[in-house]
């Protein structure tokens, strides 16, 4: 048996490709209303759903959209915090251990922001802001 509203979910979403076609919160949203319209138009006459749990339903998905508006903006601003950090960075002496376990020292000359965050640009060394031990001024030189 075919059901039109789930159907609809489905190429709704995604085009031909199989790529999807909207940001996910707006595809979930109109995934919960279509299966919302389609739970009240298949329901049993002689028994109906009460409505206060599809009131609950939807203030709950309401909720859960804006914490996930919340967790998305403080994502951002750690990012950003992270970028103005290691870019105060440069000129800095940093102390970090190496892959043998062995300290090394020098002093950072850039930044490169990627994907997986700042990486410090320390002599012909590329290192992780999170590998990064200590941070003092450089030292003055004779």
């Amino acid at each position: 048996m075919s059901i039109p509203a789930t159907e609809a979910v489905t190429s709704g979403m995604f085009s031909s490709t199989g790529a999807p076609t909207s940001t996910a919160g707006s595809a979930d949203k109109d995934m919960f209303l279509q299966l919302l319209v389609a739970q009240m138009r298949y329901q049993d006459p002689m028994n109906p759903t009460d409505s206060s749990q599809f009131l609950a339903q939807s203030a709950q998905f309401t909720a859960l959209e804006k914490m996930q508006a919340v967790a998305d903006q403080t994502a951002a601003l750690f990012s950003a915090q992270m970028a103005f950090g290691a870019s105060g960075l440069i000129g800095k002496q940093v102390t970090w251990t190496d892959k043998d376990g062995v300290a090394q020292s020098g002093t950072v000359s850039g930044v490169t922001f990627g994907s997986a965050g700042p990486i410090l640009d320390v002599g012909d060394t590329k290192l992780a802001i999170a590998d990064v031990v200590s941070v003092t001024d450089k030292p003055a030189t004779a």
